[in-house]
């Protein structure tokens, strides 16, 4: 058994990059969420489908043994959040049929700063394992194991998140305190509007973080009475929010998805199954010298135009293939020694900006700033090729784009500053044998006003959907 803390229970963890690690076999998802315990968004909600916050506070990825880890940054989670929630929850069967269910924070030595496991899990498909949430100036940790035997639909609602299939106006719930309201006077008068609290019915994140886990219990049973006694209750409605603006850093081009990686030695056919249908990179590692080749098989398993044709030793680099409708990746590799292949979304691409960028071999770079100049320094002895993709009004994943100009074709070691418009944009380097470096200068605002230089914003429309569907399966 994980030693540490029982339900209900919390400890101060440092305000620093911490991961967290949660097992065993479960689907896990981050709920960022305001005061009022409710997310702003669906881009407040990372899972597989959605890996990493906007803000960049938190990033999943799976890890080996049913291990599902959150990176989070809690310097940069945005002001406007104050809970981070850590959730769980299973496709087919309950928690309570999940062994060794836990979830453990270690801290940026990889010692583990607090964990706990849950013990008493019951018929639940979805539960708030634990929070982070601020105290004092600081963070602590809250083992909360709060489940939901509605599933993810019922632990999505209380949260804020819209669940309709449509885009609708986000309805709020509001939430039930353990001792119910007393009637109102008159059964004919409408209900209060917007001002909850003059109904007590919403209690502060300050008194919910002070109960006793039999007080948390009490509240969770309120609830679901409330709700069993109250089902047409009419919601009250959330106050409308201003339109968005246009982003430079929304991402639109290629599927998102979580990356997979195939090992092995010497020549081989790669197969990669149950993939999402688009261009994705293909990010090549290898130990060994003498020719090295890499192309994409169609359905007859005819080669297509090559990918990779080096002579390198150790070669190494990435470059963009497109997976088929029906999600399977087929690759030929020649080659002579031990290689690594990752599949990786396109939206995992390098960022290009004013610092220096230091890589070898081919790349994917992506600019979503507004007009700049780019420099590169390139060391190697053969062919430097790169073009652009310009992803402004491109809103198809399963496709690219048609490349743009050659930003850069030369042979042999140079430096180049080249001019570069206005992002969102992918500069292909599709052929680069040796070491290169770039960075950005002279880089003028975006004309939508948007701030370009935050992190890579993955597709928020309706993405809370992918994430629910699994419990609707």
């Amino acid at each position: 058994m994980l030693r540490g803390l029982i339900k209900g229970d919390n400890a101060f963890v440092p305000t620093a990059a911490l991961r967290v690690a949660v097992r065993n076999g479960v689907d896990v998802a981050a709920l960022l969420v305001t005061e009022q315990g409710r997310v702003r968004g669906d881009a407040d909600i990372v899972f597989d489908g959605a890996p990493a916050h906007p803000s960049g506070a938190v990033r999943l990825s799976a890890g080996e043994d049913g291990t599902v880890w959150l990176e989070t940054g809690l310097a940069s989670v945005e002001e406007e959040i104050t809970r981070v929630l850590v959730v769980a929850s299973t496709q087919e069967g309950a928690l309570r049929d999940v062994r060794g269910l836990s979830v453990e924070i270690l801290g940026p030595d990889g010692a583990t700063v607090v964990g706990y496991e849950v013990t008493d899990a019951g018929a639940e498909t979805a539960m708030v394992l634990a929070e982070l949430y601020r105290r004092s100036g600081g963070w602590k940790f809250r083992a909360v194991g709060q489940g939901y035997v509605d599933g993810l639909t019922g632990l999505a609602v209380d949260h804020g998140v819209d669940v309709d299939e449509d885009p609708q106006e986000v309805l709020e719930r509001t939430p039930t305190p353990a001792t119910p309201p007393a009637a109102p006077a008159e059964a004919q008068s409408p209900p209060a509007p917007a001002e909850a609290p003059a109904q007590g019915l919403r209690l502060t994140r300050d008194q919910i973080l002070d109960m006793t886990p039999e007080q948390i219990r009490a509240l969770a049973l309120a609830q679901k009475q409330a709700r069993a006694e109250a089902p047409d209750r009419a919601p009250l409605t959330a106050p409308s929010l201003p339109a968005p603006q246009p982003d430079p850093s929304a991402w639109t081009c290629g599927p998102v998805f979580k990356p997979r990686t195939v090992t092995g030695r010497d020549n081989d056919v790669i197969t990669v199954k149950d993939l999402p249908q688009g261009p994705v990179m293909v990010e090549l590692t290898l130990k060994g010298d003498g020719y090295t080749g890499l192309w994409p098989l169609d359905e007859s398993n005819a080669k297509g135009r090559y990918l990779v044709s080096s002579t390198e030793k150790d070669f190494r680099g990435r470059v963009i293939a497109s997976v088929p409708e029906r999600g399977r990746l087929r690759l030929r590799l020649e080659a002579s020694g031990s290689w690594q292949v990752r599949i990786l979304p396109l939206a995992e691409a390098r960022r290009l900006s004013k610092d220096r960028l230091e890589s070898w071999g081919p790349d994917v770079l992506l600019h979503t700033g507004g007009t700049a100049d780019v420099t590169f320094h390139y060391e190697g002895d053969s062919n430097f090729i790169g073009h652009l993709y310009r992803l402004a009004g491109h809103t198809d994943p399963t496709t690219l784009p048609e490349p743009g100009r050659s930003v850069v074709s030369e042979i042999g070691a140079r430096r180049e500053t080249l001019p570069l418009p206005e992002g969102p944009l992918l500069v292909y380097l599709s052929a680069a044998d040796g070491p290169w470096d770039a960075r950005l200068k002279d880089v003028q605002p975006h004309s939508s006003g948007q701030d370009a230089d935050g992190p890579v914003k993955l597709p928020e429309p309706r993405g809370a959907l992918g994430w629910l569907r699994r419990a609707r399966r």
